[in-house]
C-alpha cells in the first residue's frame, strides 16, 4: 500500500518573515523504474488551498503503479505575488529531479500537474523550463519536465498592477513546450471550458509536442475532490498519457478520438496524439 511522508523543500521570506513550505511524498516501499509526478497545491484563486485536498484518488492510483508522487504547497496572496507561485513550483521540480533516485524514481521523467490555480502554475512552470527569470537564486537548477497535466484551470493573467511580468500561460507558449494534457469540466461555473479549449488550441498552433484536450460531460469545477465515474475515466487517460510520453518520442501529429465511458455515461471528447493510448490487455 502507498505510504506518505513529509519533507521541507525550501524556506522563503526575510529573516523576520521566514516561512517553510512542505511537500508530501506518496509512493511505494519498493519502486522499480518509477517516474516522478509533481502536483502543485490546489485552487483557491491563489488566496487559499491545501495540497492535501485535491486529486488524492489520482495520486494514490499513480503511486500504486510505481510513480513517486509529490504534492506541494505554494505561497499565497496577499504576501505572495506572481511569479512567486511559479518560483515555488520550480523549486519543487528542481528538488524532485535532484532527489528522485533516492526514492527509486527516474529524474529525467518528471511530470508537473495542478488543479484550478494550480493548473495555471503548472502550465506556466512547464512553459518556462530553465528560465532564470522564474528561478532566482537557483538559475542553474534543471527544471525541465516530461509533460504537464492541467485540470479545470484558470489560464488568464494574475496580479495585474502588482507586478510587471506577463502572467498568463498564453504568454509563454513556445515551440519546444513539453507534451500537455488539459482537462476541463463542461459545466464549470467558475472558469468556462472555452478558456481551456483556447489554451489547448494555442498550444497546438505553436508547440511541436502533442497536446491532449479532454472535456468532461457534465463536469463541474473541482471535479477531482471526490471519486466519480468521470474522474475515474480521466485517471485512466492520465495514466495512459504519462505512460505513452515515457515510452517513446512523441509524434508531431494529433487525431480526434473518444474515451469510451463506463456505465452508460456520455463519451469524453479528446484531441490526443496518435498511439497515445496503448491497447489494453
Amino acid at each position: 500500500m502507498p505510504s506518505s511522508l513529509s519533507h521541507v523543500y525550501l524556506s522563503v521570506g526575510s529573516l523576520d518573515d521566514a516561512r517553510r513550505l512542505y511537500v508530501d511524498l506518496l509512493g511505494l516501499e519498493v519502486l522499480i523504474d518509477g517516474g516522478g509526478y509533481v502536483r502543485i497545491g490546489g485552487g483557491g484563486g491563489f488566496h487559499m488551498g491545501r495540497k492535501s485536498l485535491y486529486s488524492r484518488a489520482l495520486l494514490v492510483e499513480l503511486a500504486r503503479h510505481g510513480w513517486v508522487c509529490i504534492s506541494a504547497n505554494y505561497r499565497l496572496r496577499p504576501r505572495a505575488v506572481f511569479p512567486d507561485y511559479v518560483v515555488d513550483a520550480k523549486k519543487v521540480i528542481a528538488w524532485a529531479r535532484r532527489h528522485a533516485e533516492e526514492y527509486g524514481a527516474d529524474p529525467s521523467v518528471v511530470f508537473v500537474a495542478g488543479s484550478s490555480a494550480g493548473a495555471h502554475i503548472a502550465a506556466t512552470a512547464a512553459l518556462t523550463q530553465n528560465d532564470g527569470v522564474f528561478q532566482p537564486g537557483f538559475e542553474e537548477a534543471d527544471t525541465t519536465v516530461a509533460g504537464a497535466i492541467c485540470l479545470f484551470g484558470y489560464y488568464g493573467p494574475v496580479d495585474r498592477g502588482r507586478q510587471p511580468l506577463p502572467s498568463s500561460p498564453f504568454d509563454y507558449v513556445r515551440p519546444d513546450a513539453p507534451p500537455v494534457l488539459v482537462a476541463h469540466g463542461e459545466l464549470d461555473a467558475l472558469v468556462p471550458a472555452s478558456q481551456a479549449r483556447a489554451l489547448a488550441d494555442r498550444l497546438r498552433e505553436v508547440s511541436t509536442s502533442p497536446v491532449v484536450y479532454a472535456e468532461l460531460p457534465g463536469g463541474p469545477h473541482n471535479f477531482d475532490l471526490f471519486h466519480s465515474i468521470r474522474f475515474e475515466i480521466l485517471i485512466d487517460g492520465i495514466e495512459a498519457f504519462t505512460a505513452w510520453v515515457r515510452s517513446q518520442d512523441a509524434p508531431r501529429a494529433s487525431e480526434e478520438r473518444r474515451v469510451e465511458p463506463r456505465r452508460g455515461r456520455r463519451p469524453i471528447r479528446t484531441l490526443a496524439p496518435r498511439r497515445a493510448h496503448p491497447p489494453r490487455r
